[in-house]
C-alpha cells in the first residue's frame, strides 16, 4: 500500500498566497469558526479545531485572535455566519474542478469564482456535473520524522486506512470520511502527530487536456487560489509543476 504519492500534483495545497501572513490570518480564522461550529470549542473532542489552533500558532497569531475564533464558532460571540460551500465546474481543455470555500457572503464568493473561471477558459457547472470524477476521502497527514514506513502502515491499516503513501518530509493516509476521527485517535493514541486531517477529492477519472490547455489550467487554478474565500481546489489532471511558471 505505501509507495510516493501519486496526488502531489493533483491536490494543491494552499501556499504560495498564505506566506502573506494577512492572508493566513484569514484563511485560519474562518477555518477555527467552522471547526468550533461543527465539532464545538473542546480541543480534546475536536481533530480539526485541534489542527487548525496549531497552524495557527505557528504563524503567530495572537492568542486572543484565536479564541474569538473559537467563541465565534461556539456562539459565544456575534458575527456573520461564516458556512462551507462546494462548487464545480470545467476548466480548459475539459478538466473537472472542484473548488471548496469558507464564506459569510455567497453573492461574492459566486462573481469570484465566476470571473476567475470564464477569464481562463472555463465555466462554473451545477452541482454533480463533475464530482462523480472524484472520491470523496479523509485525508491525514503525518509527518515522517524517524518513523518506520512499515511499522507505520500496518498501524495505519489497523486505523482504518484505504490507501497509505508517502514522500521525503510525511505519510499519507486516506480512510473513508466517517472513519476520520476515529483514525486520528488512533494514530495518535500509538504516539503519531498528525499534522493535517482534512476531506479531501481524489481522481478518479483523469482527464488528458491538450498540452497548450495546462498553461490555461494552471493560471485558473492560480487566480481561484488568490481569493481569500476559496480554502481548497481540486482537479482530475496531473499537471507537473514547471507549467505554473509559464501560467
Amino acid at each position: 500500500m505505501a509507495g510516493h504519492s501519486k496526488w502531489k500534483n493533483i491536490r494543491l495545497r494552499k501556499g504560495k498566497q498564505d506566506a502573506i501572513r494577512g492572508k493566513a490570518f484569514t484563511r485560519l480564522s474562518r477555518e477555527i469558526i467552522v471547526a468550533a461550529r461543527m465539532g464545538g470549542g473542546n480541543v480534546g473532542d475536536n481533530v480539526r479545531l485541534r489542527i487548525a489552533i496549531s497552524k495557527a500558532r505557528e504563524v503567530s497569531m495572537p492568542a486572543d485572535t484565536i479564541e474569538k475564533a473559537i467563541k465565534r464558532g461556539t456562539g459565544e460571540l456575534a458575527g456573520e455566519a461564516m458556512e462551507e460551500l462546494t462548487y464545480e465546474g470545467y476548466g480548459p481543455g475539459g478538466a473537472a474542478v472542484i473548488v471548496e470555500v469558507t464564506t459569510e457572503n455567497r453573492n461574492r464568493t459566486v462573481a469570484d469564482l465566476r470571473h476567475a473561471f470564464s477569464k481562463c477558459g472555463g465555466n462554473l457547472a451545477e452541482n454533480g456535473s463533475v464530482s462523480w470524477r472524484f472520491k470523496r476521502l479523509a485525508e491525514i497527514i503525518v509527518p515522517k520524522a524517524s518513523h518506520d514506513e512499515d511499522e507505520f502502515t500496518l498501524q495505519a491499516i489497523d486505523a482504518g486506512a484505504e490507501e497509505v503513501s508517502t514522500d521525503e518530509e510525511s505519510f499519507t493516509v486516506h480512510t473513508a470520511v466517517e472513519g476520520m476521527h476515529k483514525a486520528c485517535e488512533a494514530l495518535e493514541g500509538a504516539g503519531y502527530k498528525v499534522e493535517e486531517a482534512n476531506i479531501t477529492y481524489v481522481p478518479s477519472d483523469m482527464a488528458a487536456p491538450a498540452a497548450d490547455d495546462l498553461p490555461k489550467i494552471a493560471r485558473l487554478l492560480d487566480m481561484l487560489e488568490e481569493l481569500d474565500d476559496v480554502k481548497e481546489t481540486y482537479v482530475n489532471v496531473d499537471l507537473p509543476e514547471d507549467v505554473f511558471d509559464s501560467a
